[in-house]
Protein backbone atom coordinates (compact mmCIF):
# COMPACT_ATOMS: atom_id res chain seq x y z
CA UNK A 1 0.00 0.00 0.00
CA UNK A 2 1.36 3.45 -0.90
CA UNK A 3 0.25 6.97 0.00
CA UNK A 4 1.79 10.41 0.36
CA UNK A 5 1.13 10.89 4.09
CA UNK A 6 0.56 8.05 6.55
CA UNK A 7 -1.36 9.20 9.63
CA UNK A 8 -1.56 7.26 12.88
CA UNK A 9 -4.58 8.14 15.01
CA UNK A 10 -8.20 8.98 14.12
CA UNK A 11 -8.74 11.70 16.69
CA UNK A 12 -9.40 15.33 15.75
CA UNK A 13 -5.73 15.93 14.83
CA UNK A 14 -5.27 12.95 12.50
CA UNK A 15 -8.67 13.27 10.84
CA UNK A 16 -8.36 17.03 10.30
CA UNK A 17 -4.87 16.58 8.84
CA UNK A 18 -6.17 13.95 6.42
CA UNK A 19 -9.11 16.12 5.39
CA UNK A 20 -7.07 19.30 4.87
CA UNK A 21 -4.56 17.37 2.79
CA UNK A 22 -7.33 15.85 0.69
CA UNK A 23 -8.67 19.34 -0.09
CA UNK A 24 -5.23 20.17 -1.52
CA UNK A 25 -5.07 17.01 -3.62
CA UNK A 26 -2.65 15.21 -1.27
CA UNK A 27 -3.30 11.53 -0.56
CA UNK A 28 -3.30 10.06 2.95
CA UNK A 29 -4.38 7.00 4.91
CA UNK A 30 -5.40 7.14 8.59
CA UNK A 31 -4.66 4.13 10.80
CA UNK A 32 -6.63 3.82 14.05
CA UNK A 33 -6.24 1.17 16.75
CA UNK A 34 -9.82 1.47 18.04
CA UNK A 35 -13.15 0.79 16.38
CA UNK A 36 -15.15 3.52 14.66
CA UNK A 37 -17.85 3.37 17.33
CA UNK A 38 -15.26 3.78 20.08
CA UNK A 39 -13.65 6.92 18.66
CA UNK A 40 -17.03 8.44 17.79
CA UNK A 41 -18.37 7.92 21.31
CA UNK A 42 -15.23 8.82 23.29
CA UNK A 43 -16.15 11.90 25.36
CA UNK A 44 -13.35 14.45 25.60
CA UNK A 45 -13.12 18.21 25.26
CA UNK A 46 -16.13 20.30 24.41
CA UNK A 47 -15.08 23.94 23.95
CA UNK A 48 -13.85 25.33 20.63
CA UNK A 49 -12.00 28.60 20.27
CA UNK A 50 -13.12 31.02 17.57
CA UNK A 51 -10.11 30.07 15.45
CA UNK A 52 -10.91 26.36 15.69
CA UNK A 53 -14.48 26.98 14.52
CA UNK A 54 -13.16 29.12 11.66
CA UNK A 55 -10.71 26.36 10.66
CA UNK A 56 -13.41 23.69 10.59
CA UNK A 57 -15.73 26.04 8.72
CA UNK A 58 -13.11 26.78 6.06
CA UNK A 59 -12.55 23.03 5.72
CA UNK A 60 -16.24 22.48 4.97
CA UNK A 61 -16.94 20.23 7.98
CA UNK A 62 -18.81 22.63 10.28
CA UNK A 63 -22.42 22.55 9.05
CA UNK A 64 -23.65 20.53 12.04
CA UNK A 65 -21.38 22.48 14.37
CA UNK A 66 -23.13 25.71 13.37
CA UNK A 67 -26.57 24.11 13.73
CA UNK A 68 -26.02 22.41 17.08
CA UNK A 69 -23.08 24.19 18.74
CA UNK A 70 -23.79 26.54 21.63
CA UNK A 71 -22.16 29.94 21.16
CA UNK A 72 -21.00 31.59 24.39
CA UNK A 73 -20.13 35.24 24.94
CA UNK A 74 -18.86 35.03 28.52
CA UNK A 75 -17.96 32.85 31.49
CA UNK A 76 -18.54 33.13 35.22
CA UNK A 77 -15.89 32.99 37.93
CA UNK A 78 -17.43 32.12 41.29
CA UNK A 79 -15.60 32.43 44.61
CA UNK A 80 -16.67 33.08 48.19
CA UNK A 81 -20.15 32.14 47.00
CA UNK A 82 -20.47 35.08 44.58
CA UNK A 83 -20.42 34.92 40.77
CA UNK A 84 -18.54 37.38 38.56
CA UNK A 85 -19.13 37.39 34.80
CA UNK A 86 -16.25 37.86 32.35
CA UNK A 87 -17.76 39.29 29.11
CA UNK A 88 -15.32 37.68 26.68
CA UNK A 89 -17.04 38.86 23.49
CA UNK A 90 -17.30 42.46 24.67
CA UNK A 91 -13.60 42.38 25.52
CA UNK A 92 -12.32 40.57 22.42
CA UNK A 93 -14.99 40.64 19.72
CA UNK A 94 -14.76 36.82 19.58
CA UNK A 95 -16.76 33.88 20.95
CA UNK A 96 -16.28 30.28 22.06
CA UNK A 97 -18.54 27.41 21.01
CA UNK A 98 -19.58 24.32 22.97
CA UNK A 99 -19.44 21.30 20.67
CA UNK A 100 -18.13 17.97 21.89
CA UNK A 101 -14.88 16.52 20.56
CA UNK A 102 -16.70 13.31 19.67
CA UNK A 103 -19.02 15.36 17.46
CA UNK A 104 -16.04 16.91 15.65
CA UNK A 105 -14.70 13.38 15.16
CA UNK A 106 -18.04 12.14 13.76
CA UNK A 107 -18.13 15.03 11.28
CA UNK A 108 -14.55 14.45 10.13
CA UNK A 109 -14.97 10.68 9.77
CA UNK A 110 -18.11 11.19 7.68
CA UNK A 111 -16.28 13.69 5.48
CA UNK A 112 -13.26 11.47 4.97
CA UNK A 113 -15.28 8.34 4.18
CA UNK A 114 -17.48 10.26 1.75
CA UNK A 115 -14.55 11.84 -0.08
CA UNK A 116 -12.35 8.75 -0.26
CA UNK A 117 -8.74 9.04 -1.44
CA UNK A 118 -7.07 10.02 -4.68
CA UNK A 119 -5.19 6.70 -4.79
CA UNK A 120 -8.18 4.48 -4.13
CA UNK A 121 -6.80 3.38 -0.74
CA UNK A 122 -9.29 3.30 2.14
CA UNK A 123 -9.17 6.73 3.81
CA UNK A 124 -9.37 5.25 7.33
CA UNK A 125 -8.60 1.80 8.65
CA UNK A 126 -10.07 1.07 12.08
CA UNK A 127 -9.01 -1.67 14.52
CA UNK A 128 -5.42 -1.67 13.31
CA UNK A 129 -2.97 -3.73 15.38
CA UNK A 130 0.79 -3.71 15.95
CA UNK A 131 1.46 -0.44 14.14
CA UNK A 132 5.12 0.60 13.99
CA UNK A 133 7.03 3.32 12.15
CA UNK A 134 10.26 2.66 10.26
CA UNK A 135 12.99 4.59 8.40
CA UNK A 136 11.58 7.97 9.46
CA UNK A 137 14.90 9.75 8.88
CA UNK A 138 14.95 8.59 5.24
CA UNK A 139 12.96 9.92 2.28
CA UNK A 140 10.91 6.72 2.27
CA UNK A 141 9.42 6.13 5.73
CA UNK A 142 6.91 3.32 6.17
CA UNK A 143 4.37 2.04 8.64
CA UNK A 144 3.89 -1.65 9.28
CA UNK A 145 0.63 -2.84 10.81
CA UNK A 146 -1.83 -5.71 11.02
CA UNK A 147 -5.42 -5.36 9.86
CA UNK A 148 -8.12 -7.93 9.22
CA UNK A 149 -5.77 -10.73 10.20
CA UNK A 150 -3.13 -9.76 7.60
CA UNK A 151 0.20 -7.93 7.78
CA UNK A 152 0.54 -4.73 5.75
CA UNK A 153 3.15 -2.12 4.87
CA UNK A 154 2.17 1.50 4.16
CA UNK A 155 4.87 3.29 2.19
CA UNK A 156 4.69 7.09 2.38
CA UNK A 157 6.67 10.31 2.15
CA UNK A 158 5.71 11.62 5.62
CA UNK A 159 4.13 10.28 8.80
CA UNK A 160 1.73 12.21 11.01
CA UNK A 161 1.99 11.01 14.60
CA UNK A 162 -1.49 11.91 15.87
CA UNK A 163 -2.02 8.90 18.13
CA UNK A 164 -2.27 10.59 21.51
CA UNK A 165 -0.33 10.56 24.74
CA UNK A 166 -0.15 6.75 24.94
CA UNK A 167 0.54 6.19 21.24
CA UNK A 168 3.49 4.57 19.49
CA UNK A 169 4.87 7.57 17.61
CA UNK A 170 6.47 9.63 20.36
CA UNK A 171 8.37 6.64 21.88
CA UNK A 172 9.78 5.96 18.40
CA UNK A 173 11.77 9.21 18.60
CA UNK A 174 15.19 9.11 20.32
CA UNK A 175 16.53 11.83 22.64
CA UNK A 176 13.18 13.34 23.51
CA UNK A 177 13.12 16.75 25.18
CA UNK A 178 10.23 16.57 27.65
CA UNK A 179 8.78 18.97 30.23
CA UNK A 180 6.14 17.72 32.64
CA UNK A 181 4.20 18.63 35.74
CA UNK A 182 1.75 16.28 37.47
CA UNK A 183 -0.84 17.96 39.68
CA UNK A 184 -1.83 16.57 43.10
CA UNK A 185 -5.52 16.40 42.17
CA UNK A 186 -7.88 15.15 39.47
CA UNK A 187 -11.38 15.88 38.15
CA UNK A 188 -14.38 13.68 38.81
CA UNK A 189 -16.53 14.29 35.73
CA UNK A 190 -20.11 13.34 35.00
CA UNK A 191 -22.56 13.57 32.13
CA UNK A 192 -26.15 14.13 33.21
CA UNK A 193 -29.45 14.22 31.36
CA UNK A 194 -30.36 17.59 32.79
CA UNK A 195 -30.73 21.19 31.74
CA UNK A 196 -27.48 23.15 32.26
CA UNK A 197 -27.44 25.17 35.45
CA UNK A 198 -26.39 28.28 33.52
CA UNK A 199 -26.27 29.44 29.90
CA UNK A 200 -22.51 29.99 30.34
CA UNK A 201 -19.76 28.04 32.07
CA UNK A 202 -19.28 28.45 35.81
CA UNK A 203 -15.75 28.06 37.22
CA UNK A 204 -16.03 27.84 41.00
CA UNK A 205 -13.30 28.03 43.62
CA UNK A 206 -14.49 26.56 46.93
CA UNK A 207 -12.62 25.90 50.16
CA UNK A 208 -13.21 22.17 49.59
CA UNK A 209 -12.05 22.19 45.97
CA UNK A 210 -12.81 23.34 42.46
CA UNK A 211 -16.07 22.73 40.58
CA UNK A 212 -17.07 23.40 36.96
CA UNK A 213 -20.50 23.52 35.38
CA UNK A 214 -20.58 23.22 31.60
CA UNK A 215 -22.73 21.39 29.06
CA UNK A 216 -22.79 19.36 25.87
CA UNK A 217 -26.24 20.53 24.72
CA UNK A 218 -29.35 22.22 26.08
CA UNK A 219 -30.35 18.94 27.70
CA UNK A 220 -26.98 17.36 28.65
CA UNK A 221 -24.87 18.80 31.45
CA UNK A 222 -21.15 18.18 31.92
CA UNK A 223 -20.09 18.73 35.55
CA UNK A 224 -16.79 18.36 37.36
CA UNK A 225 -15.51 18.19 40.93
CA UNK A 226 -11.91 18.38 42.12
CA UNK A 227 -10.89 15.09 43.72
CA UNK A 228 -7.77 13.03 44.40
CA UNK A 229 -6.01 11.18 41.54
CA UNK A 230 -6.59 7.90 43.40
CA UNK A 231 -10.32 8.52 43.84
CA UNK A 232 -12.46 5.39 43.86
CA UNK A 233 -15.49 6.14 41.68
CA UNK A 234 -17.49 3.62 43.72
CA UNK A 235 -17.23 6.00 46.68
CA UNK A 236 -19.17 8.61 44.72
CA UNK A 237 -22.85 7.58 44.47
CA UNK A 238 -25.09 9.99 42.60
CA UNK A 239 -26.49 11.57 45.76
CA UNK A 240 -23.02 12.47 47.03
CA UNK A 241 -22.06 13.99 43.66
CA UNK A 242 -25.15 16.20 43.53
CA UNK A 243 -24.74 17.29 47.15
CA UNK A 244 -21.12 18.30 46.52
CA UNK A 245 -21.98 20.11 43.28
CA UNK A 246 -24.71 22.14 44.99
CA UNK A 247 -22.31 23.12 47.76
CA UNK A 248 -19.24 23.98 45.68
CA UNK A 249 -21.14 25.76 42.92
CA UNK A 250 -23.26 27.62 45.47
CA UNK A 251 -26.51 26.88 43.65
CA UNK A 252 -29.92 25.58 44.68
CA UNK A 253 -32.85 24.30 42.67
CA UNK A 254 -31.47 25.76 39.44
CA UNK A 255 -29.07 22.77 39.41
CA UNK A 256 -31.30 20.11 37.90
CA UNK A 257 -30.45 16.60 39.12
CA UNK A 258 -30.92 14.39 36.08
CA UNK A 259 -29.82 10.86 35.31
CA UNK A 260 -26.04 10.50 35.54
CA UNK A 261 -25.07 8.26 32.63
CA UNK A 262 -21.30 8.60 32.74
CA UNK A 263 -18.71 9.06 35.48
CA UNK A 264 -14.94 9.17 35.31
CA UNK A 265 -11.81 10.49 36.98
CA UNK A 266 -9.39 12.56 34.87
CA UNK A 267 -5.82 13.04 36.17
CA UNK A 268 -4.32 16.51 35.75
CA UNK A 269 -0.97 17.05 34.10
CA UNK A 270 1.01 19.48 31.98
CA UNK A 271 3.23 17.82 29.38
CA UNK A 272 5.23 19.15 26.45
CA UNK A 273 7.49 17.18 24.15
CA UNK A 274 9.64 19.78 22.39
CA UNK A 275 10.84 17.09 19.98
CA UNK A 276 7.86 17.41 17.66
CA UNK A 277 9.72 16.29 14.54
CA UNK A 278 12.18 13.49 13.83
CA UNK A 279 13.09 13.19 10.18
CA UNK A 280 9.79 12.79 8.35
CA UNK A 281 7.78 11.89 11.46
CA UNK A 282 5.77 14.82 12.87
CA UNK A 283 3.95 14.75 16.22
CA UNK A 284 0.71 16.69 16.64
CA UNK A 285 -1.94 17.04 19.32
CA UNK A 286 -1.87 14.92 22.47
CA UNK A 287 1.11 12.89 21.24
CA UNK A 288 3.19 16.04 21.77
CA UNK A 289 1.42 17.97 24.54
CA UNK A 290 -1.18 17.63 27.29
CA UNK A 291 -2.73 20.54 29.20
CA UNK A 292 -4.91 20.58 32.31
CA UNK A 293 -8.51 20.87 31.09
CA UNK A 294 -9.12 24.04 33.14
CA UNK A 295 -8.14 26.26 30.22
CA UNK A 296 -10.00 24.21 27.55
CA UNK A 297 -6.96 24.20 25.27
CA UNK A 298 -6.35 20.53 24.42
CA UNK A 299 -8.32 20.10 21.18
CA UNK A 300 -7.69 23.70 20.19
CA UNK A 301 -3.91 23.27 20.38
CA UNK A 302 -4.22 20.10 18.29
CA UNK A 303 -6.13 21.99 15.59
CA UNK A 304 -3.48 24.74 15.65
CA UNK A 305 -0.72 22.13 15.17
CA UNK A 306 -2.53 20.66 12.18
CA UNK A 307 -2.97 24.05 10.51
CA UNK A 308 0.81 24.43 10.45
CA UNK A 309 1.57 20.84 9.46
CA UNK A 310 -1.04 20.72 6.67
CA UNK A 311 0.20 23.97 5.14
CA UNK A 312 3.81 22.83 5.41
CA UNK A 313 3.01 19.58 3.59
CA UNK A 314 0.99 21.46 0.99
CA UNK A 315 3.99 23.67 0.20
CA UNK A 316 6.30 20.69 0.04
CA UNK A 317 4.18 18.71 -2.42
CA UNK A 318 3.34 21.80 -4.52
CA UNK A 319 6.77 23.45 -4.71
CA UNK A 320 9.30 21.27 -2.88
CA UNK A 321 9.46 24.07 -0.27
CA UNK A 322 10.51 22.71 3.17
CA UNK A 323 10.71 26.04 5.05
CA UNK A 324 7.41 25.69 6.95
CA UNK A 325 8.05 22.02 7.75
CA UNK A 326 11.50 22.95 9.05
CA UNK A 327 9.92 25.55 11.35
CA UNK A 328 7.00 23.33 12.40
CA UNK A 329 8.16 22.69 15.98
CA UNK A 330 9.27 26.28 16.50
CA UNK A 331 5.94 27.74 15.36
CA UNK A 332 3.76 25.23 17.22
CA UNK A 333 5.71 25.42 20.47
CA UNK A 334 5.22 29.16 20.77
CA UNK A 335 1.47 28.62 20.90
CA UNK A 336 1.72 25.43 22.97
CA UNK A 337 3.66 27.15 25.75
CA UNK A 338 1.22 30.06 25.82
CA UNK A 339 -1.59 27.51 26.10
CA UNK A 340 0.31 25.75 28.88
CA UNK A 341 0.81 29.03 30.74
CA UNK A 342 -2.88 29.91 30.55
CA UNK A 343 -3.98 26.41 31.60
CA UNK A 344 -1.49 26.39 34.51
CA UNK A 345 -2.65 29.86 35.59
CA UNK A 346 -6.35 28.94 35.55
CA UNK A 347 -5.60 25.69 37.39
CA UNK A 348 -3.47 27.43 40.04
CA UNK A 349 -6.06 30.15 40.60
CA UNK A 350 -9.05 27.87 41.05
CA UNK A 351 -7.91 24.62 42.70
CA UNK A 352 -7.13 23.77 46.27
CA UNK A 353 -3.52 22.58 46.53
CA UNK A 354 -2.86 22.40 50.29
CA UNK A 355 -4.93 20.62 52.90
CA UNK A 356 -5.50 23.80 54.88
CA UNK A 357 -3.32 26.67 53.74
CA UNK A 358 -4.78 30.10 54.61
CA UNK A 359 -2.03 31.90 52.66
CA UNK A 360 -2.92 29.99 49.50
CA UNK A 361 -6.59 30.77 49.99
CA UNK A 362 -6.02 34.52 50.34
CA UNK A 363 -3.67 34.72 47.36
CA UNK A 364 -6.15 32.87 45.14
CA UNK A 365 -9.03 35.08 46.22
CA UNK A 366 -6.91 38.19 45.62
CA UNK A 367 -6.09 36.93 42.13
CA UNK A 368 -9.74 36.18 41.39
CA UNK A 369 -10.80 39.59 42.68
CA UNK A 370 -8.28 41.28 40.41
CA UNK A 371 -9.25 39.25 37.35
CA UNK A 372 -12.97 39.80 37.89
CA UNK A 373 -12.85 43.54 38.65
CA UNK A 374 -9.99 44.91 36.54
CA UNK A 375 -10.60 45.43 32.82
CA UNK A 376 -6.94 44.59 32.18
CA UNK A 377 -7.27 41.38 34.21
CA UNK A 378 -10.52 40.38 32.51
CA UNK A 379 -9.05 41.10 29.09
CA UNK A 380 -6.01 38.91 29.75
CA UNK A 381 -8.28 35.99 30.64
CA UNK A 382 -10.70 36.66 27.77
CA UNK A 383 -8.00 36.94 25.07
CA UNK A 384 -6.49 33.61 26.05
CA UNK A 385 -9.86 31.92 26.54
CA UNK A 386 -11.21 32.71 23.07
CA UNK A 387 -7.85 31.83 21.50
CA UNK A 388 -4.77 33.84 20.57
CA UNK A 389 -4.20 34.77 16.90
CA UNK A 390 -2.70 32.11 14.65
CA UNK A 391 0.83 32.58 13.37
CA UNK A 392 0.08 30.34 10.36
Amino acid sequence: MRTQVGIIGAGPAGLLLSHLLHLQGIDSVVLEARSRSYVEERVRAGLLEQGSVDTLTEAGVADRLHREGLVHHGIELRYDGVGHRIPVTDLTGRVVTIYGQQEVVKDLIAARLAAGTHSGNPPILFEVEDAAVHDVTSDTPRITFRHGGQDHVLDCAFIGGCDGFHGICRPAIPDLKIFERVYPFAWLGILSRSRPVSEELIYARHQDGFALATMRSNSISRLYLQCTPEEDIKEWPDARIWEELHRRLGVGSELEEGEIFQKGVTPMRSFVCETMRHGRLFLAGDSAHIVPPTGAKGMNLAIADIRVLARGLERFFAKGDTDLLDRYSEICLRRIWKGQRFSWWMTSMLHRFGADDPFEHRVQVAELEYVSTSKAGMTTLAENYVGLPYEV
